[in-house]
Parts: structure tokens; sequence; C-alpha cells
């Protein structure tokens, strides 16, 4: 038991990108080594901790009117306590206490292991604790963790960023690229599987830029190779990827290491040249087309995901042409689209030609029409295919007629499929046949081809017996709990790097 009583109960409120997902996981972590308990759902905590995020420009109205509609809360429940960090704790510092007095605790992204040594010396001592760090202590994966699945995990290769994108704060919030050793990922890899893990991804905020610290441009296609080497362990993903840093020796190991999944999430931005200039993205049009050519000739059934700004300052219209020529020539499975912004503390927040709110919803729109059509077609394609679907966490979808449970397809797209006559839990596998495509998923009706009960399946039952929480869903819409997935086009959320 740590320093907290046994009757503590905690929640955590995660906003952003899978960064801050897998730092919450941490979080729950510490705080159940110090002795609380997640609270039921619908249930008042004793700790609520918010997990922000800074990059894009209401999140600190989102964060303060969060925090103002808890100060009632707290004053009628003694005891209470309240903490904020994350991305934005580590930007705004003790202007949150000046805002939020009845915040007692703000830690930074470096310092997420002293949240509860900071929540008991704030109790003890009667006044707000700040404590934000300039540089990584430990690498969050080094930390206590409550996975939010039985049977997938998150893995941090590295932290941090050197890129200087001018749309981005995350260089300024979470410092310079480190990249952890090899060993010590393969390990946490490997004790993962042994407690049932099937899925890994491997996390980085540029992550096939892993090896940089040691000068080896190869560092991150060894390290998929050798995911591949692991028994049991029978999907790898990663995300999420720099196109400057997108090497061939990374298509040969995708295409050639049998459970790395023909999965790509690459962030685009934008198709126009002179935007990538202004973006300081260090790469061109040619070249990010380049990749999706190289890939899509190493592995034709890989479905591409990407990440795209709209209105970025000085878009002209024939910018924007140039992205959605992008767009028709990259057939993109899905794309996480985002109206640009303007995130404080970042040179573009500063540019001239800011482009008109009404101009950028149009050409939003006309992007979210143009991808739709494509992703629709791009499924399309997977009917009458029979794949092994990873079974995802809880009960599924009912449409009144048919009983639905969801999964992913080794590509990543998201499967509804009819329940088969075996019970299956989250963590088994069942292989299927594709008879639908909508834009967003894809549909298996009629019986099973086969069921694949898993260790997975028998972690995640261990859970259940134990009586251990069920998620809470801290992914911010991202269908299949602990899963990384992109959005329906309409929904996209989080850090466009």
């Amino acid at each position: 038991m740590g320093t907290a009583e046994a009757s503590k109960t905690y929640e955590i409120r995660t906003y952003g990108c899978q960064m801050n997902v897998h730092d919450s996981e941490r979080l729950s972590g510490l705080l159940e080594d110090a002795g609380y308990a997640k609270a039921g759902e619908g249930d008042q905590a004793d700790v609520v901790v918010f997990n922000t995020c800074a990059v894009r420009e209401n999140a600190d109205n989102r964060l303060y009117g969060n925090l103002g509609r808890l100060a009632s809360v707290k004053a009628t429940h003694p005891g209470m306590q309240i903490a904020v960090g994350g991305c934005l704790a580590q930007k705004d510092r003790d202007t949150i206490v000046r805002k939020a007095p009845w915040v007692d605790v703000v830690f930074g992204t470096h310092n997420i292991g002293h949240l509860p040594a900071l929540l008991e010396r704030a109790r003890v001592q009667e006044e707000a604790q700040v404590e934000i760090l300039e540089s990584l202590e430990v690498f969050p994966s080094t930390l206590p963790t409550r996975r939010e699945s039985a049977y997938a995990a998150w893995v941090s290769i590295s932290v941090g960023c050197n890129n200087t994108c001018t749309f981005c704060i995350v260089p300024a919030l979470r410092g310079k690229e480190k990249d952890r050793r090899s060993g010590d990922i393969l390990a946490e890899v490997q004790a993962l599987v042994n407690e049932g893990v099937v899925e890994v991804t491997l996390l980085g905020q540029n992550v096939n830029a892993y090896g940089s610290d040691i000068g080896d441009r190869q560092a991150f296609s060894k390290l998929l190779r050798a995911c591949g080497e692991i028994e049991g362990l029978e999907r790898v993903r990663f995300t999420s990827p720099h196109p400057k840093d997108f090497t061939d020796d990374v298509i040969a190991a995708m295409a050639e290491t049998p459970n790395v999944m023909h999965q790509l999430h690459m962030p685009l931005q934008s198709g126009s040249d002179t935007v990538l200039r202004a973006m300081r993205r260090s790469y061109r049009q040619e070249r990010y087309l380049g990749i999706i050519e190289k890939v899509r000739a190493a592995m034709p059934d890989a479905a591409i995901t990407t990440d795209i700004i709209v209105g970025f300052p000085g878009e002209t219209e024939e910018d924007f042409e140039e992205t959605l020529k992008v767009v028709r020539e990259a057939r993109f499975a899905q794309a996480f689209t985002f109206q640009y912004s303007k995130r404080p503390g970042t040179p573009a927040a500063e540019m001239e030609d800011q482009i008109p709110k009404e101009v950028v919803q149009a050409r939003y729109e006309r992007l979210v029409a143009l991808q739709e059509e494509i992703s629709w077609e791009e499924n399309k394609k997977q009917v009458g295919r029979v794949l092994e679907v990873l079974v995802a966490e809880g009960e599924g979808r009912k449409d009144g007629q048919t009983d639905r449970l969801s999964g992913r397809a080794p590509d990543n797209r998201l499967v509804h499929f009819t329940r088969p006559e075996q019970p299956v839990r989250p963590g088994d596998m069942v292989t299927v046949e594709i008879t639908y495509a909508a834009p967003h998923h894809l549909l298996a009706e009629g019986p099973a081809r086969g069921v694949r009960r898993t260790r997975a399946g028998d972690a995640w039952e261990r859970r259940q017996a134990e009586s251990a929480p069920k998620p809470q869903g801290v992914m911010l819409g991202l269908p299949g709990i602990g899963v990384p997935a992109p959005l329906p086009v309409a929904e996209a959320k989080g850090c466009a790097c």
C-alpha cells in the first residue's frame, strides 16, 4: 500500500494524442500503486486528473471550463483533489493555479511519476504544488501501468521531437527526441506477451526517427524485425512516422516481417509544396507520393491513412487543389482532417494571411466529401475477402435483428460481424467474410468461418474474474479500446504531427 488511503478513488480525463493516452495508463498505474482505486462509472472520484493537450487553439478554454464546473463539486466533497498534467500544464505552469486556485497539483510532461507524491504533499501542506521539469526523468514505459486493454498495448520507443514544424508546439513541451534502448523495448514487449498481449503499437512523436541518438538510420527497421522474433506476438503496429525519415529498409521490414501489419499512418498535412515549406515540413509532394508508391509495390494490400490540415496561413485555392490532387492519387483508406487553428506559442500563429473561417470551412467540407468517397470505394474492394478479426472490447453492436461484435482486421479497418455461435472474448480471433462496406467500417454478415481462442482472450477472462475495472474509454472516440485507429474524417481529434 502506498501513501493513499484504500478508500480513495481516482478518475483521469485524457485529451489529445496517443502519447497522452499512454501517459494516462501510466498515471493510472502510479495511482493504483499508491493505493487509489479507479472510481466507478457515475461516482465522484476523490482525485480527478486532467491529462491535457495544448495543440488546439481552444485547449485552455476547454480546460478552465471543466475546472470551473468542478469547483462547486470540490466545495461539497471535503478532501477532494484536482491535478492538471500534460502539455497544457507544461506550457501554462503557474497560470493554471492563478486562474483556478482550487487546483491542488500541476505537473508537466516530464515528471508524471511524481503525481502520487505531489498529491500527498498538497494534502499535508494544504497548498497547491506546481512541479514542471524541463527534461525527461524516466521513459513513460518504465513506470507502473494499468492498461486499458488485456490484449493490446502501447510501447513507447522514444519521446520528444527534433522537428520544427511551424504549426506544432510539441517539441517545446516534450523536448528533443530521446530514444530508448532497443533491449529495454524488446524486454517490455516480451513481458507484455507473457501477460497475454497479442498486439503492440510502437509509439513515438516521430517514431521512425528512432536511432537518431546513436546515428543508426536503420535502427527502426531492425526493431521491427526484432519484434518479429517474439513468439506469441501476433500484430505489430507503429505511429506516427514522418515522411522525411521513411526509408526503404522500413518498407522492406514491414513487407518481410509476418507480424508487422500492412498498415501505415503517415501524415501528409498538405499537398502543396509551398504550404509544406511554410509548415517547415522537410519533404515535398513528389517525395510523399513516392513513398506511397513504394509501400503499395511492396504491400499491395496496405491500408494507408494520414493527417491533413486545411486552411494553413497563406494557403491559396491552388494550394488546396494540390492537397486534393494528392488525396486522389494516394487513395487513403481514412484521414484525420483538421481545420487549422492557431496554436499559441507556434510560429504559424503569428503568420500573416490567416485564412477566413468561412473559407477554411468550405475547403474542409470539400476535402471531407472527397475522402469519404475514396474511403468508401477503397472499403468496397474488401467485399468478398476473408479476414481474421481481433475481437475488440465491449459487447458489440445490436441493430434489432442481428447481434454483432466488432474488431480490427489486420490492416486496422473496423469490422462489425455476426456474433458466432461459439463464445468469443475480447482478444480472440474470428475469421469472417466481408459482405458489405461503408466509408468507415466493414460488415461481415453470416456465420463465422472460424474462431480461434487466444491467450489474449484468456487474459481478458482473468481480468474479468479478478473484478478489475472495465475500461472507461479514455481513447476519446477512437474505436476499439487500446487499438490506435483512424477516426472518421469528420470526428478527427488529437495532435497533427
